[in-house]
């Protein structure tokens, strides 16, 4: 689905755009404390003048990258919702959606900004909390519906379910990067899903 994937925008979407693509791809593989306005400058052959005059700030950057990624990242779970019949098709195509970062030698981004909660900027905490309740509200309402539907069995609630599937994909992302194994992480993520059958 690629949806965690920097997009190349068309010229008329100008330079906020090209700064959020360049932005987003550092935050997902360095860190957001791992980049400076000078690396983002330097990519686009702008001045650190010109990223000010966009976002004023680099949390204010940083909110922008939230609020845009976790409109991908929404518009992703809609299609799997149109697409897709079935609790257990729905979690391997939220799954996938993890493979895809990965395929691209990245982390999801409000997960390394959850890895960095502690320095990141307070005004950006209230976002990727906000990224994750989202995740969780909807792998909750999967895990509830295929409960009902007797596809999937678990214990606990539902609610008690989709915080241990985020957090083990989540976890397994993290894992599998070092090694840049894929299989390592689709292994992981295959268990746990299949718990829940």
């Amino acid at each position: 689905m690629g949806y965690m994937a920097v997009t190349q925008t068309q010229a008329p979407a100008g330079t906020a755009q090209r700064i959020l693509d360049v932005a987003e791809h550092l935050v997902q593989s360095r860190g957001y404390n791992g980049f400076s306005y000078a690396d983002i400058a330097g990519e686009l052959g702008v001045t650190k003048a010109s990223l000010h005059y966009h976002f004023a700030s680099k949390a204010e950057l940083g909110e922008a990258l939230i609020e845009r990624y976790s409109a991908r990242f929404t518009e992703a779970l809609e299609r799997i919702d149109s697409t897709t019949s079935g609790a257990g098709a729905k979690l391997d195509a939220y799954a996938g959606l993890y493979v895809d970062v990965l395929r691209g030698d990245r982390m999801c981004l409000c997960g390394m900004l959850a890895a960095e909660y502690q320095t990141l900027p307070e005004r950006m905490h209230g976002s990727v909390i906000r990224f994750f309740d989202h995740k969780l509200t909807w792998l909750a309402s999967v895990l509830a519906d295929g409960q009902s539907d007797g596809e999937l069995s678990f214990d606990g609630s539902p609610a008690d379910a989709a915080q241990t599937v985020l957090s083990a994909l989540q976890g397994a992302m993290l894992v599998a990067r070092p090694y840049r194994d894929l299989a390592r992480f689709q292994a992981a993520a295959a268990h746990t899903l299949a718990s829940l059958v």
